[in-house]
């Protein structure tokens, strides 16, 4: 039976490659937390300015930041290498090739979302970062009691987020949770206002 959608050279190509980070992924996440302790991870960590002090903040945590641009990830590991943080590490990728990636017995304990891009349009809202099936990811490489932490300048971004969270069953909004670390950057401090949520990663057992 003939294919009704036969891939062409190009597709395989693109394939092929996108396995081939994922891969490579694989490998650097298991090379970077050999032993499997509970990792903080930070999605969109731009230049690390955030994930950098909380490492050196925090040097029981083992830290992973993760960002699509190569340039900030090369400023990133040189905020990391010039403090000498050996909890800290950094990768180019994507987010789902990432999660995609995860080696099964590596756990997520914290993840910080900060500040993503808000896609402000209604007609947008499916490109936003908080969506229904990077929840499920997440809750499925979580410890028990991960959490999930989410800031944003953007009113309606974070409403949306909110709801989509808040409508998950694996993710129980904290809403009296206090922010665990504030580090004020130029970034941040460029708006007058934000918001933040923190969720905790139910346990399937008691549901």
């Amino acid at each position: 039976m003939t294919d009704p959608f036969p891939r062409t050279d190009k597709h395989a190509d693109y394939l092929k490659r996108r396995g081939d980070r994922i891969l490579s992924l694989k490998g650097q996440i298991r090379d970077a937390f050999s032993g499997n302790p509970p990792v903080t991870l930070e999605i969109g960590c731009g230049h690390g300015h955030y994930l950098t002090a909380y490492a050196g903040q925090h040097p029981e945590a083992q830290c992973l930041g993760i960002d699509i641009v190569s340039k900030r990830i090369r400023k990133a590991c040189e905020k990391r290498d010039k403090r000498h943080l050996e909890n800290l590490h950094f990768l180019k990728a994507e987010v789902q090739e990432c999660l995609q990636a995860w080696p099964g017995e590596v756990l997520v304990e914290r993840i910080f979302i900060l500040f993503p891009d808000p896609w402000p349009k209604n007609r947008h809202t499916k490109n936003r970062i908080i969506q229904p099936a990077l929840l499920d990811q997440l809750a499925r490489l979580g410890t028990p009691g991960a959490v999930l932490h989410f800031r944003t300048d953007h009113r309606a971004n974070f409403d949306w987020c909110s709801g989509v969270i808040a409508d998950h069953p694996r993710w129980i909004v904290q809403a009296d949770a206090p922010w665990p670390f504030e580090n004020p950057s130029f970034f941040q401090n460029l708006f007058a206002e934000y918001y933040s949520l923190t969720a905790l990663l139910a346990d399937t057992q008691a549901s």
